[in-house]
């Protein structure tokens, strides 16, 4: 059985819409070429990653993947896609299904960072949730004063709990960290999907600050 999509809230952003890729493009800005099919986005291997027309900081973060059913395939070769908060900070996407011990580039992970607390993946060819309060990193004349932070539960269990993120992952869009960007979903190659994809802007309190001053 289908595993039930999760509802947006009224103030998301919806960033997949189940009918076009009109709200995505390509990093140089060209169309982008990854195909939907029933309310589905397919990663089309080697068009290259997608990043969403909105931009972020703080954010609370919902999308739901597919990994394929790649039995010979073994380590990074498995299924393997990413979701890039801000263009810069990779979660690995990743059939890991069964692996006892996570690693920094297992299914959760933020890519050569941190490893998930607990392997939370499912079998491949069923769906899987991520969902992420992500905190923009704090800029001050120039120069960063409070680091990236966020928590991330995969499948409804918690895998980080308010790690802080040393900087940029490998692969990133640019290290422009005192300015909001996009999602990127990353073309590894395999033929990963995506579906009901949103994003909820959270207001900066208190003293907080963002970007250059």
């Amino acid at each position: 059985m289908d595993t039930p999509q999760a509802s947006p809230p009224n103030n998301a952003v919806i960033l997949f819409n189940g009918i076009d890729v009109s709200n995505w493009a390509k990093r140089d800005g060209s169309p982008a070429e990854w195909m939907v099919e029933d309310g589905i986005l397919h990663v089309v291997p080697r068009t290259g990653d997608i990043v969403s027309v909105a931009r972020f900081a703080d954010c609370y973060l919902h999308l739901e993947f597919r990994c394929p059913n790649l039995p010979e395939a073994t380590g990074q070769a498995k299924g393997n896609s990413g979701v890039y908060l801000q263009g810069r900070y990779e979660i690995q996407v990743l059939d890991s299904y069964g692996w006892e011990v996570p690693g920094l580039g297992d299914c959760g992970a933020i890519y050569n960072q941190h490893a998930p607390l607990v392997n939370a993946c499912k079998p491949a060819m069923q769906w899987q949730t991520y969902d992420v309060a992500f905190r923009a990193p704090r800029v001050a004349d120039g120069k960063v004063v409070e680091p990236v932070r966020l928590t991330l539960f995969h499948n409804g269990l918690v895998i980080h709990n308010n790690v802080q993120l040393p900087g940029v992952t490998g692969g990133a869009m640019d290290e422009n960290v005192s300015e909001p960007g996009p999602l990127l979903l990353q073309d590894h190659g395999d033929l990963v999907c995506y579906r009901n994809i949103w994003a909820v802007p959270l207001p900066l309190t208190g003293s907080d600050t963002y970007g250059p001053r």
